[in-house]
């Protein structure tokens, strides 16, 4: 309880959208997967001595959440300028109640109470961020309703994510390699966005290219759009059976990009997991790998 009020006072003086000095490094999905959290310190250095950008989805699937989300709110109070926490589509009561967070919460402390602070915390965390105003950086995707990166300040954010809107939209969409313009997405939420869109919102926004997570990636990580557009999955194994590998997304001061592969923590570290992973993984047997 402490940590999440602590970490709300220091959530709620940042902007809808954090602007972020070079060099740093961005993280997608961790999805409660804690011992590949401690690997991704390892592979791309220890706060404070690297800066970090989490693009959301922090809990749900894996077996930790409740440590993941623990680790990054005391990091985030001890460093706050140091780490950004941004908000993804997962960090809501709706999806945490169906996808393994409220669950958790449930079996490790016996009532819902702690699910209701991490939940009502991460009404806090900002929307977006833009790294030298040049990388726009955001969990999903774009909106038709958003046009200017401006736009994203006139959001009302400290709330629960709307079902639609543009609030959704930034949490919910992703790109479409094969179709021009805003089309309507299989998730249920949000949109898929062409080249064109991509192109148009770069230019009108005098940047250079948008960072975001949300997806799966085999790989890593992926690069659309004549490199104007990049999804990072932070995740190595994702639900430890994906075999997918994980990448960092590591800029430096000159805003140069490289893309820091790594695979899932030691299996002799997350020895104790097994036993938790397959109760997880029976919760959560559907159609909706995000």
């Amino acid at each position: 309880k402490l940590v999440c009020m602590k970490a709300k006072e220091i959530l709620a003086k940042e902007e809808n959208i954090k602007h972020i000095r070079a060099p740093v490094t961005v993280v997608g999905d961790v999805h409660g997967q804690f011992y590949d959290l401690i690997e991704i310190f390892r592979v791309g250095g220890e706060i404070p001595d690297t800066n970090y950008l989490f693009l959301g989805d922090y809990v749900d699937r894996g077996a930790f959440s409740v440590e993941t989300i623990t680790l990054l709110l005391m990091l985030k109070i001890k460093y706050p300028l140091r780490i950004t926490l941004l908000r993804g589509n997962h960090e809501t009561r709706q999806i945490t109640t169906v996808y393994g967070f409220y669950t958790e919460c449930q079996r490790k402390y016996g009532n819902p109470s702690v699910w209701q602070y991490f939940t009502d915390a991460f009404d806090y965390f900002p929307i977006a961020a833009l790294i030298e105003n040049n990388i726009f950086c955001v969990h999903g995707g774009l909106s038709p309703s958003i046009h200017s990166i401006d736009g994203v300040k006139e959001i009302s954010r400290i709330q629960e994510i709307p079902h639609e809107g543009p609030f959704a939209d930034l949490m919910w969409s992703d790109p479409d390699q094969d179709r021009s313009g805003f089309s309507l997405s299989s998730r249920g939420a949000g949109f898929m966005f062409g080249k064109d869109v991509v192109d148009k919102f770069v230019h009108v926004n005098g940047i250079s290219h948008i960072a975001r997570a949300h997806q799966l990636c085999m790989e890593g990580y992926s690069v659309l759009f004549d490199g104007k557009f990049s999804t990072v999955w932070s995740a190595p194994n994702y639900c430890y059976r994906f075999a997918n590998l994980a990448a960092l997304l590591e800029i430096d001061d000159h805003m140069n990009s490289y893309y820091n592969i790594f695979s899932e923590a030691p299996e002799n570290e997350r020895k104790s997991e097994s036993a938790q992973e397959k109760q997880q993984e029976s919760n959560n047997q559907d159609q909706y790998f995000l």
